[in-house]
């Protein structure tokens, strides 16, 4: 696969019932985390112009959302692991230099969008590659007054309120990259957790691969199965990826299948890597 950097077309400004409509009806359109809606999840931009995500609350009170960038690197098991500023190499730390964004605050009231601007300023010295940070967007608590304790109670009373937050890849290429992707060792583990499909995924070149991964039993037309946004960032070469899975989907994968890697649905589904195996 041989491309130059992605061009972003900017999302359109839609009113909240759409947004979140698109997001159930569209796999990756969306993500939610407590009453917060973002769109799209994941951002590729070219260098050339800049692109913006769409914040919800689908609430029934204002939330007050603080944005901030973070690095993240990707482990062989797909985890992504947070950086330190410190640690960051030279890569990450010219990602973070690159982008912009506004607003870094928002209060949100309910059924009301808000979009946050997001630019890039790659230098012309930049060399040619991927630049990557992660946009992370965390409710901040509400105060609440404190309340007496009851009559009669020893001790101190605690309120737990969870924290939610969501956060998505922006990645900028710059530059002709190219990518090359293989799938290895598809196989079913059984274990008394449950059932899992694991797979080998490589990557090689000079960019990140990202598609959905399909498992169809051999002369199906649907798949069996389907794991949808699975990406192999630059910072590793290979990806042991693992899904649970269903005894429904486990009996229906057993014997010869064919296991394929392809683009979502919304950038054409384009096929990336494939192997045929038998499962058992």
């Amino acid at each position: 696969m041989r491309r130059k950097g992605m061009s972003f077309q900017t999302i359109s400004k839609i009113a909240v019932a759409g947004l979140a409509a698109a997001a159930l009806l569209t796999p990756g359109a969306g993500a939610a985390q407590g009453n917060l809606l973002i769109a799209p999840t994941r951002l590729v931009l070219d260098g050339r112009r800049g692109g913006e995500v769409i914040l919800s609350n689908t609430g029934n009170e204002a939330e007050t959302y603080r944005i901030t960038l973070e690095l993240r690197r990707m482990n062989a098991d797909g985890d992504l692991d947070p950086v330190a500023e410190a640690d960051a190499n030279a890569t990450e730390k010219a990602a973070l230099d690159i982008i912009r964004y506004a607003p870094r605050r928002v209060t949100l009231p309910p059924s009301q969008p808000q979009s946050i601007r997001i630019s890039v300023r790659p230098g012309a010295d930049l060399p040619d590659g991927e630049y990557r940070v992660h946009m992370a967007f965390a409710a901040l608590p509400k105060v609440h007054p404190v309340a007496e304790a009851p009559a009669g109670s020893n001790g101190i009373s605690i309120n737990l309120i969870p924290i939610y937050g969501i956060v998505m890849p922006i990645i900028v290429r710059k530059g002709e990259l190219t990518v090359k992707a293989a799938l290895a060792n598809p196989h079913i583990v059984h274990s008394p957790k449950g059932d899992e499909f694991e797979v080998d995924m490589s990557r090689s070149g000079t960019e990140s691969v990202y598609g959905d991964l399909l498992v169809y039993p051999r002369g199906a037309k649907d798949p069996v199965f389907i794991a949808r946004g699975i990406g192999v960032y630059p910072e590793i070469n290979l990806r042991h990826a693992s899904f649970g899975i269903t005894p429904q989907q486990e009996a229906a994968m057993k014997g010869p299948v064919r296991v394929e890697y392809r683009e979502p649905n919304e950038n054409g589904a384009a096929l990336i890597a494939s192997i045929d195996t038998v499962l058992g």
